[in-house]
């Protein structure tokens, strides 16, 4: 899939602002129905969850940071 630097900044932009924090409250809400784990076990899932959720997008936020290459100076 190829999608271009504008429209990869479009999609980044809305899931840190729309996703992530709807992403967020699931997740709390899921782990709210289980029984409170050690303070040691709750990190580590709140680690791996925080890192899980960038996985599937990784594509898209790769070079954001950066300026559009497909400009001509």
């Amino acid at each position: 899939m190829n999608i271009n630097y504008k429209n990869r900044r479009r999609i980044s932009l809305f899931l840190l602002l729309v996703g992530l924090p709807v992403y967020v409250i699931v997740a709390i809400n899921i782990l709210a129905f289980f029984e409170r784990p050690s303070i040691l076990l709750e990190v580590i899932i709140y680690l791996s969850l925080g890192i899980i959720w960038a996985l599937p997008f990784k594509f898209i936020f790769k070079g954001i940071g950066q300026a559009d290459p497909e400009q001509t100076e």
